[in-house]
């Protein structure tokens, strides 16, 4: 699967304050996840393999580092949890960097939130406005990202550039 998402990252002093609007806004809480992302060394983008209990894929995604919203060009294959690929990709390509977090995840339309626990990094929210299909247009992604932005009250001192793989690298 190939889409066009807008992300907003964020960290996250106040996760209750976050669950509550997204409740008072009925979003749908999907579950709970504990997640392994294993980053491996590519020339361009990123590639990683997640591991969850909900969510699990091999994602390849080109996105620029800048502090709010940002475009990322994703492609997604659904594998399962164990599927013996990172033992494959792992000798093939060398392990970046590993992030495990405990992700919460909603979703309101095409808008999916998280609540994130990263080890060794803290707490952060996530908006991605997704569109699989093309006919969402980019306008309108970040028009929602916006929307959520002002509705969580997440200041622009709150903002995160840089992925997790690469916060992890640099601590």
């Amino acid at each position: 699967m190939n889409c066009l998402n807008v992300e907003i990252k964020a960290k996250c002093a106040n996760p209750d304050f976050i669950r509550a609007t997204l409740k008072k806004h009925k979003a749908e809480f999907k579950g709970t996840d504990i997640q392994t992302d294993t980053y491996f060394n590519v020339k361009t983008g990123r590639l990683k393999l997640r591991q969850g209990n909900i969510e699990n894929a091999l994602i390849y995604y080109v996105r620029k580092n800048k502090k709010g919203a940002k475009d990322s060009h994703v492609r997604i294959f659904k594998t399962e949890n164990d599927c013996g690929l990172r033992n494959v990709l792992a000798p093939a390509l060398g392990v970046s960097v590993e992030v495990k977090k405990r992700r919460e995840i909603y979703f309101i339309g095409n808008v999916k939130f998280h609540i994130d626990n990263v080890s060794g990094l803290g707490n952060f929210v996530e908006i991605e406005a997704i569109d699989k299909t093309g006919r969402i247009g980019h306008g309108k992604l970040l028009e929602q990202c916006s929307r959520y932005l002002g509705l969580f009250k997440i200041s622009s001192n709150d903002l995160v550039s840089d992925s997790y793989s690469d916060m992890l690298r640099n601590v």
